[in-house]
């Protein structure tokens, strides 16, 4: 039995009939490549998200705060008066208690205020209120780079 099947083998082998083994190796190149996309991808909408309302700020001198572990919370006063925390509309009326649940969910109590150029500065400093109010009292106040100076040097 056991010359049969030499036998057998043998006869294949002289006709040239392989059988097709099963590739082991997996070929990753088409994976690679999907994952470049997906990271360019990432890298030119990324910086997009971190807009999200448009305003006109106001331009200062001031340099820019350091980047905290935590996600900044970011509450923006539009030109028409509106507030919003992060993009999401909320009343007036509301807002102190909106933030009162978020900073129970939050580690740090920093949050960054974003308001128009146009709005009334009374706006502003109710909003500012109403964050106190909230139990955030790390404000950071928002600007554009590259405003005037109030330095009696640069007058000349």
């Amino acid at each position: 039995m056991g010359a049969a099947i030499q036998n057998t083998e043998r006869r294949t082998r002289k006709r040239g009939h392989r059988r097709a083994r099963p590739m082991a190796e997996i070929n990753v190149t088409p994976f690679v490549d999907v994952m470049m996309v997906l990271l360019i991808i990432f890298m030119v909408a990324a910086p997009l998200l971190t807009v999200g309302v448009p305003v006109e700020l106001p331009r200062t001198a001031a340099n820019a705060l350091p980047e905290a572990e935590e996600e900044p919370l970011t509450v923006t006063v539009t030109a028409e008066g509106a507030v919003q925390i992060q993009t999401t509309d909320v009343p007036r009326e509301e807002l102190v208690s909106r933030l009162r649940g978020i900073i129970a969910e939050r580690t740090s109590d920093r949050v960054f205020l974003r308001a128009d150029g146009r709005v009334p500065y009374s706006v502003v400093m109710e909003v500012m209120g109403a964050l106190n109010a909230g139990g955030f009292s790390n404000i950071g106040l928002v600007t554009d780079s590259g405003g005037p100076t109030l330095d009696d040097a640069s007058d000349g």
